[in-house]
């Protein structure tokens, strides 16, 4: 098939790119040309890029102009966007598949939760989302462009920070777990986030294109097939570094005092809404097999980013 990547240069176009091409896919990607992917492959040589800025008036077009059999749209955050994009796809292109957020969902009120048992989105972005995947599922369900929807977790790999232990992506909490410092928790650290590895969101991606009719009008969470609490990652991330970790649970106002602003913001809305999801619809539908366990997804990307020295760490990685 040609499948056209909108977005690819990002953390899933960087894996599912050279997974299309392996599988013997024309592969076309669509970016603004302003990054190269996060992992050279040779796959890439044979995929055709094209230059489009999606705030374009033009962009439905364009994409719709490339002849695809199937549309993997990573980049598209808002309602009216993807109104547009499936307007102009309606009748001439196969199969669009979006990538939305386990934000969708709100706080977890009983875990795990399937696509069936989210409660409703908080913030702009998780709200947005939401609708998105909303209108999607009601095109087809119309009998419109056959569409599906998967929803990532905190995805993670090499060549970017992950989130960290206390759901956010201050720096600092690695060294101070590598050097077994005191580390501030909010609350008692039962809070759970639900980290997934980049490589198994592209396979979970090339699994819906090749089981389009399973797919069609669906949606996916695509998430690690465990999630992690706070102090059990924390435990975690200080032992790769043959430290204990010591936990110092204090309380959210605490926290904020001690805390960079912005860091503080990010832990709250990870932290709160305390995600796990089951990929049993994923596993059942689409053949979806992750690959990693979400403590080796985030391990890889810390051994990744010391060995680029793009992180500062009291003792070296002994795991």
């Amino acid at each position: 098939m040609r499948i056209v990547v909108i977005g690819a240069s990002g953390h899933i176009g960087t894996f599912l790119v050279p997974r299309l091409v392996r599988a013997g896919h024309e592969v076309v990607t669509v970016s603004r040309g302003q990054r190269r992917s996060y992992v050279d492959d040779p796959a890439w040589q044979q995929v055709r890029h094209v230059v489009a800025d999606r705030d374009d008036d033009t962009f439905p077009d364009l994409v719709a102009g490339l002849g695809a059999d199937a549309v993997v749209d990573l980049i598209c955050f808002t309602p009216e966007s993807a109104s547009a994009l499936v307007g102009r796809l309606r009748g001439e292109t196969g199969h669009l598949l979006h990538c939305g957020s386990i934000w969708r969902c709100g706080p977890s009120v009983k875990v795990p939760v399937t696509e069936d048992t989210g409660t409703p989105p908080v913030g702009e972005y998780g709200i947005a989302k939401d609708a998105i995947a909303r209108l999607l599922k009601e095109e087809t369900a119309a009998g419109g462009l056959v569409t599906t929807s998967l929803h990532p977790g905190h995805i993670v790999g090499p060549g970017w920070h992950p989130i960290g232990p206390l759901g956010n992506l201050d720096p600092g909490v690695w060294r101070t777990l590598s050097a077994g410092e005191p580390l501030d928790v909010p609350g008692i650290g039962a809070e759970l986030m639900h980290h997934v590895h980049a490589d198994d969101v592209a396979q979970a991606f090339q699994a819906a294109v090749d089981h389009r009719d399973a797919a069609a009008g669906e949606d996916f969470s695509v998430v690690a097939p465990s999630a992690l609490t706070v102090r059990g990652y924390a435990r975690m991330a200080a032992s790769w570094f043959g430290q204990e970790a010591d936990l110092r649970p204090v309380t959210w106002e605490e926290f904020r005092r001690g805390t960079d602003a912005e860091a503080a913001g990010a832990s709250w809305e990870h932290l709160m809404r305390s995600h796990y999801f089951s990929i049993d619809k994923a596993r059942t539908l689409i053949g979806y097999a992750p690959a990693y366990e979400p403590e080796d997804a985030v391990l890889e990307s810390v051994r990744w980013l010391i060995d680029h020295g793009q992180l500062e760490v009291a003792n070296p990685l002994k795991a």
